[in-house]
């Protein structure tokens, strides 16, 4: 049976403007059939699978985890499956995923059927796949222009943090979870569905975003220089390890600041402190790889 695949394509991202003719060929010549909706200026990519969820079998959305997470909560809404192009600058989510980089060979994947249920991060009732953070990720997220991204890449993410760091400093946060409360001085609180955020930095080596689970860390150092010597237990998702470094796993937690501080979630801002973070179990269905954890 032919099925019919809503496409959505971020034009803005980093490889968005690109032709992907041939991605649309290969998936027709695979036996689907593909629909472009139109897309109003103000729509969001969930508003438009909402409207359109009666004219489709799958969503297939092209972008960075900017893109994917802008597109949560219509998947999570209609429950369509849907299958990733990574076209963006980071794409974690696509990494957690362990999917291709070619969005020709991802476009292949979604042929193939194979789907996998995952859970949703929620801060403040958004939604998210990969990482939650706050403090110095938040902050270079606001920094870090779409224009900066698609210009310069990974790249990007090491000039706007290395400007930033330096003028970095540690507040005060009250963390809530599992019936205790935690003071902090931290530069940076994570709270991660996904395993991988921020272009290749690891919220917890063993993280799923299948695992019923929030993976949190807390950097609670008093200098930006100590961050430089955890870069590499960052990169690999160990930093649980350091003494100066708090972390645990749980299903929700609570943080209050002393000043409101921003929150970011999949590289976007998306609310402030207090924030509430929950997990929303097999919240949605992607298409992955055979063999896919």
């Amino acid at each position: 049976m032919t099925k019919t695949a809503m496409l959505l394509v971020n034009k803005r991202a980093r490889n968005g403007a690109g032709r992907i003719d041939d991605v649309i060929e290969l998936l027709r010549n695979g036996g689907m059939e593909v629909i472009e909706p139109h897309v109003n200026e103000q729509d969001s990519f969930a508003d438009v699978i909402r409207r359109n969820a009666d004219t489709c079998d799958l969503v297939i959305v092209g972008g960075g985890d900017g893109t994917m997470n802008t597109a949560a909560p219509g998947l999570a809404d209609t429950k369509l499956p849907f299958g990733i192009l990574p076209l963006g600058t980071a794409n974690d989510l696509a990494r957690t995923l362990g999917l291709p980089a070619s969005p020709l060979e991802a476009a292949k994947v979604i042929l193939g059927g194979v789907t996998r249920e995952l859970d949703l991060g929620d801060v403040n009732g958004h939604l998210y796949f990969n990482v939650a953070s706050i403090g110095f990720s938040a902050e270079l997220a606001r920094i870090l222009t779409s224009e900066a991204k698609k210009r310069w890449g990974k790249l990007g993410y090491g000039v706007a943090a290395s400007r930033l760091l330096a003028q970095s400093r540690p507040f005060t946060a009250f963390i809530e979870h599992d019936g205790i409360i935690e003071q902090a001085r931290t530069l940076q609180i994570s709270v991660g569905n996904g395993r991988f955020y921020g272009g290749g930095m690891t919220v917890e080596t063993s993280a799923q975003p299948d695992d019923g689970r929030l993976d949190v860390y807390s950097l609670e150092i008093s200098h930006w220089a100590e961050l430089i010597a955890l870069l590499p237990a960052l990169r690999r998702g160990t930093q649980g390890r350091w003494k100066n470094v708090r972390a645990f796993s749980t299903t929700g937690l609570t943080v209050r600041t002393r000043r409101s501080h921003a929150v970011n979630a999949d590289g976007e801002i998306v609310t402030r402190t207090p924030a509430t973070f929950k997990i929303r179990r097999r919240a949605v269905t992607v298409f992955v790889s055979e063999g896919s954890e």
